[in-house]
């Protein structure tokens, strides 16, 4: 029976594993939002953009991102600067991510505040330091205290905390709760920055025309030649999306199917011979016996019919040994992963639990009609005589 439960228990254990991991991504990409884009400088292509005709190659400027609000088909256009620094309140010290954008930015993230506000359009046009922090900067910095209020040290500039975001977690296998975020115009004052290291935004309605109105605008402005065969080469931006992510899930969820039914049916293949040869042994073994049952009335299909639901029974024992291997192995490794990804929770498929058993039901009727058929075929007289 070892094959049947390696082959039940690996499909159970790698449909519970993908079953998770797809909470994680798709809990992600809620956090993100599904219409939700982000626009990144730089290309690996051949090409990448023609820096002649621009001096700020490969770069996103201010200039792309206010060209970007004339677009109707993208809304809460945030261009994002990054701000090298630590962050120190008092004795205490920590090395956060501190971006700065604009109002937008909040819009576009599944984001809410436990405590305080957000920074909104009176703080960006002042250039006020104030700043909002992630729950992990809090606790880190303030413990247990209110951190609404307090003046905490980015960079060497004071700053006032005026919000603390809800504690989210990982996102994309990236804390996001150790972030920090100030108005854009106070992280352009504080880095002389002309240009934007990322764009976020949303598709006012269909995602692939914003995609792709993105994309002309861009090439246009940049002075870009597009190939013949419509790749993206040549362009010095990116352009990545939660649908993007959605769609990639989706291909690693049927690599992963395919997998799990190699792995199972190599497995339930190899105890399916194990259990034939073993019902034929038995067969042998048993040879008096069924010579006896048939001489006193037992007919072909009574013979037949015993044999194989022993190989069922057998392989349905396998099969459930299997679930119950797969289910405490997926526990097991939820629980350890749950320690460092929280957002990583048990689950197990019903449905996988269900094919699992239906396929060892199978294996044990194919694997086991040869030995029926062998035992069903005995003579009384030749099984009674044999020693």
């Amino acid at each position: 029976m070892l094959g049947i439960i390696i082959g039940v228990g690996a499909v159970v254990l790698m449909t519970g594993v993908g079953k998770s991991v797809e909470g994680v991504i798709l809990g992600q990409i809620d956090f993100m939002g599904p219409q939700t884009m982000a626009l990144f400088p730089g290309n690996e292509g051949p090409e990448g953009g023609n820096s002649s005709m621009r001096p700020d190659f490969d770069a996103i400027t201010f200039s792309d991102t206010e060209a970007l609000k004339t677009l109707t088909t993208v809304k809460y256009i945030a261009p994002v600067v990054f701000v090298p620094g630590n962050a120190v309140y008092g004795r205490e010290e920590t090395d956060p991510r501190i971006a700065g954008s604009t109002p937008e930015y909040y819009l576009n993230q599944n984001i809410e505040v436990t405590e305080g506000r957000f920074h909104d359009q009176k703080d960006e046009e002042a250039s006020n330091s104030v700043v909002v922090i992630g729950s992990d900067i809090a606790e880190d910095l303030f413990f247990n205290q209110s951190a609404v209020g307090k003046r905490m040290e980015l960079a060497n500039k004071k700053f006032t905390v005026i919000g603390v975001l809800k504690p989210v977690g990982m996102v994309f296998f990236q804390n996001v709760d150790d972030r920090i975020i100030m108005p854009l115009s106070t992280a352009v004052a504080m880095t002389g920055r002309t240009y934007a290291d990322m764009v976020s935004m949303q598709a006012v309605d269909d995602f692939d025309i914003a995609f792709e109105d993105v994309r002309a605008l861009l090439r246009q402005r940049h002075g870009i030649t597009v190939p013949e065969d419509g790749s993206t080469d040549n362009d010095d931006f990116l352009v990545r999306s939660a649908a993007q992510a959605e769609e990639i899930l989706g291909t690693v969820s049927i690599s992963l199917t395919v997998f799990i039914t190699l792995i199972a049916g190599i497995s339930l293949f190899v105890g399916g011979i194990g259990i034939m040869n073993i019902m034929l042994v038995s067969v042998t073994e048993r040879t008096r016996e069924i010579g006896l049952r048939k001489a006193i009335g037992a007919k072909r299909k009574d013979i037949l019919l015993q044999i194989l639901l022993e190989s069922v029974f057998l392989t349905l024992i396998g099969g459930c040994i299997g679930i119950v291997l797969g289910i405490g192995l997926d526990f097991l490794i939820s629980a350890a992963v749950n320690k460092v990804l929280s957002e990583y929770q048990f689950a197990i498929s019903i449905g996988a639990i269900f094919l699992a058993l239906a396929m060892a039901t199978v294996t044990g009727i194919v694997f086991g009609v040869y030995p029926a058929k062998k035992a069903s075929e005995l003579s009384p007289i030749e099984a009674l005589r044999y020693e």
